[in-house]
């Protein structure tokens, strides 16, 4: 039993993955992936996704913010093998890159509050990691999808308000170096640029996805994410925390729907070469969402608002709203999301309860949300 990821591949049908020469005379075969980031929120699913296709999987994850609990159910499952070490360790990479068939590369340092608090740890993390898996990529012939994020767009849709979703040829807006925040923006960035430069010059095969506020079971609140930080409060009934004056809105993506379009464009020719937004164009406030938490969860926490630079210092920028358009991933893929915020909250409220269920202390979720506002 595969777990959450199992149920919906049972529930939806995903089909098998195909490398580019089965796709030609339409045979199917088992694949061997590398998860860079594997015991990671996002990685976690996606293995399990694979594994449930039938195909073999190795991730390699240094748990700097992956836990072994996101992956101990495939622990000892044909077809697993997990690696604790660290992305720049290159003799390493070099022998997981040498036996897979392709690349999801999913690590990287993520999360405002440690970007905000890790700076240093973030641009070499991303640039020089990425740097690795294209390079090693390159030498075996190894196709790649380089996952990125949506904070490159920055402030896009503080400038162009009149936008209704973000696309992936619009320019990015940036702030000052000065501030940290965009530290990781420029860092994602790069890989982007690193990742289509060897698609030019290289002819490796990349496929490039920017991830929009990707949320789910297994997802901690331990680096600032929301949604699992509003949500382990209620629980608590603590004080749902909001910060600024919460009109700030965002999209919500479900780690199904996300682990679906990422093994789509994994098979997908016309991706490659491509940045393709991965995400979902409804959007709500985050006042909004607060309130939906609660009712959800039946919580009777208060709802209090605290200014960002109390929590992450003094200047830092936050954006009025950041939201995709993804025309694109449906006109590559036929991608459209299949889960609403309700259904959203709905699974992570039951992942937090199921980990009471079975034995988390109430301290030790205070613990962690002692780490974030």
């Amino acid at each position: 039993m595969l777990g959450w990821t199992g149920h919906w591949l049972r529930k939806t049908g995903l089909p098998l993955a195909q490398n580019r020469a089965s796709r030609k005379n339409g045979a199917q075969r088992p694949r061997r992936y590398l998860i860079t980031g594997g015991a990671g929120f996002i990685g976690s699913h996606l293995a399990e996704a694979l594994l449930e296709a039938g195909h073999r999987v190795d991730i390699l994850d240094n748990l700097s913010t992956g836990r072994l609990e996101n992956i101990e159910h495939l622990i000892g499952q044909p077809g697993f093998t997990h690696t604790v070490d660290d992305l720049l360790n290159y003799q390493v990479m070099e022998d997981l890159v040498s036996r897979c068939d392709a690349i999801y590369h999913l690590a990287a340092a993520v999360g405002v509050k440690l970007i905000m608090e890790n700076p240093v740890e973030t641009i070499i993390t991303n640039v020089r990691g990425t740097e690795i898996v294209l390079e090693l990529a390159s030498v075996y012939d190894r196709k790649v999808l380089v996952a990125s994020t949506s904070e490159v767009y920055g402030k896009a849709m503080e400038v162009n308000g009149d936008v209704h979703g973000l696309r992936e040829t619009d320019n990015w807006t940036l702030g000052p170096t000065s501030c940290r925040r965009w530290a990781y923006a420029c860092s994602k960035a790069m890989d982007e640029f690193l990742a289509l430069a060897y698609y030019d010059e290289k002819k490796l095969p990349v496929v490039v996805t920017r991830f929009f506020n990707t949320v789910g079971p297994r997802q901690t609140g331990r680096y600032g994410m929301v949604v699992p930080r509003l949500v382990q409060r209620a629980l608590l009934r603590e004080p749902l925390i909001v910060h600024g004056d919460g009109e700030q809105s965002r999209s919500f993506t479900h780690v199904f729907d996300a682990v679906r379009a990422l093994t789509l464009l994994m098979e997908c020719p016309e991706a490659e070469g491509e940045v393709i937004n991965v995400g979902n164009g409804a959007e709500i406030t985050i006042n909004g969402l607060a309130r939906k938490v609660k009712e959800m969860t039946g919580s009777e926490s208060s709802i209090e608002h605290v200014p960002h630079d109390k929590i992450y210092g003094k200047g830092f920028e936050d954006m009025r709203r950041r939201t995709p358009d993804i025309e694109k991933l449906n006109r590559l893929v036929g991608f459209r999301p299949e889960h609403d915020i309700n259904e959203i909250l709905a699974d992570v409220i039951e992942y937090y309860r199921h980990r009471h269920g079975r034995g988390e202390n109430r301290d030790a979720m205070r613990k962690e949300l002692s780490l974030v506002s």
